[in-house]
């Protein structure tokens, strides 16, 4: 049998290698990003349920235009408030040994794996077996962010030197992803109005503990009562309610912190005040793609599978449009910078968060859990973030040489790099170290199990009585 296992990872790590076409190919086509990628797949998909050649295309013109704007609209914020976020860490005299270097360099450590490329045949598979069982109505064709499944798969296998392991904790997070879109379809719907869509990324596995910061929420007095999403505090608060303003006010004070000049802490707000403005038209966008490739693949799905719902699992971007996102993470931007310091000084945290200081993990599953409540999103989002940088400085070392064993980043000598928005860190942190048999990745992953159990059961019944209503 060991024989055959070896032949097998050796046919693997021969498809696998650069020189392997397929691998070119493939390489090629996820390289041109999810702009490309994903409408390929939605066209692929529009015609495979038998949408009309010009609708196909069209839909998937158009989810490619939504993810260049929100790509666009994004860069432009985060390239106003990132420098001003790094001006404030150097103003307070912060030094800490990680830097946050973003998704892009952790994705390509993780597109470096010899093995990556065998997550999608996985992940398609598992996803038609669930189908096939009734085990999910989600279709997921979000492949674009495979690569998150294989990062967890890559940390597993670099640390327990277990390529097995690092595709069976590959394997959980692709059904528990799947559980997890069953579960919000119906808030996401609530939140977007885009019908037949859910949300398959992985920042929704942290969506036990956000639903547990939201039940004790439920139990303290004066917040248990307080209901306020955007909409509401604009009726409230007036002009200072709205989104242009909030972006202004919070951009120019983080200028402001960061000891810009008169000048730039006006360009500074101007910028967010801007990119507030533009998410919820960019958002739009979304709504004309997808809506007529989900009602179609709902009636194919429903024709073949008799009394049954459907709905496609896609990335988060088509959430963006919802204002309450944006407004709690600008908000977290300096208490993010307060809690670096803080957990620093308890020796819980070594992470400068710079290029995701707009924990844009976070807010979208805070969001949902909490029903666009901006009270309950700020309050759970400052309880979850200490989550993300202790996370992020216990994997610095691993990241770090994973980033120089594939020749992908060196950082300088005494220095680490890392990833603030680590996505789902409770989840990603305790599979790791339980498959490396360290006791307290072990009661982590019990705990986390525990409280998925009592988390897919309190949504069905809110779902239940939802449906009710």
């Amino acid at each position: 049998m060991k024989k055959e296992i070896n032949k097998f990872l050796y046919f693997y790590r021969f498809l696998a290698t650069e020189n392997c076409m397929f691998n070119d190919i493939l390489n090629y086509i996820l390289g041109l990003g999810a702009a490309i990628f994903l409408p390929i797949i939605m066209i692929i998909l529009g015609l495979c349920v038998k949408m009309k050649l010009k609708k196909a295309i069209m839909a998937g013109l158009t989810l490619g235009i939504a993810f260049t704007g929100m790509n666009v609209v994004l860069g432009f914020m985060f390239s106003s408030i990132s420098p001003a976020a790094q001006a404030l860490v150097e103003r307070t005299g912060l030094e800490l040994t990680a830097i946050d270097v973003g998704w892009s360099p952790i994705a390509a450590i993780a597109w470096a794996w010899p093995f990556a490329l065998f997550m999608f045949p996985l992940q398609i598979g598992i996803n038609l077996v669930m189908l096939a069982l009734k085990l999910t109505n989600c279709l997921n064709v979000d492949l674009w962010n495979v690569w998150g499944k294989i990062l967890t798969a890559t940390l597993v296998a670099y640390i327990t030197g277990n390529i097995a392991f690092g595709f069976i904790a590959g394997a959980i997070q692709i059904i528990l992803e799947l559980i997890s879109g069953d579960l919000i379809q119906k808030r996401c719907y609530e939140a977007t109005k885009i019908p037949g869509v859910t949300c398959t990324h992985p920042m929704f596995l942290q969506g036990p503990i956000l639903f547990l910061i939201n039940r004790i929420l439920d139990f303290i007095p004066g917040i248990n009562k307080v209901n306020i999403d955007a909409n509401e505090l604009k009726k409230r608060i007036g002009i200072f309610g709205e989104n242009s303003v909030m972006g202004f006010i919070v951009g120019g004070l983080i200028a402001f912190l960061g000891g810009y000049a008169i000048k730039e802490i006006l360009i500074t707000a101007m910028s967010v005040a801007t990119a507030m403005i533009l998410f919820p038209m960019v958002a739009k966008l979304f709504m004309q793609a997808l809506a007529p490739i989900a009602d179609a693949a709902g009636a194919f799905m429903k024709s073949k599978f008799k009394g049954r719902d459907f709905y496609v699992g896609l990335d988060w971007p088509f959430m963006a449009g919802c204002s309450e996102v944006w407004v709690i993470a600008i908000v977290l931007v300096p208490i993010e910078l307060i809690l670096a310091v803080v957990l620093s000084q308890l020796g819980l945290n070594t992470l400068i968060p710079l290029a995701s200081i707009i924990n844009v993990v976070l807010t979208p599953p805070a969001m949902i859990i909490a029903r666009k409540n901006l009270v309950r999103m700020f309050l759970i989002s400052i309880i979850a973030t200490p989550s993300y940088l202790i996370a992020a400085t216990q994997f610095a070392p691993q990241i770090t040489k994973m980033a120089a064993d594939t020749n992908t980043l060196h950082a300088e000598a005494g220095q680490f790099i890392s990833w603030m928005q680590v996505e789902a860190p409770e989840f990603r942190w305790s599979i790791v170290h339980a498959f490396n048999g360290d006791l307290t990745g072990i009661i982590g992953i019990i705990i986390f199990a525990i409280l998925f159990a009592w988390y897919f059961l309190s949504m069905k019944k809110s779902n239940t009585q939802d449906s009710a209503k």
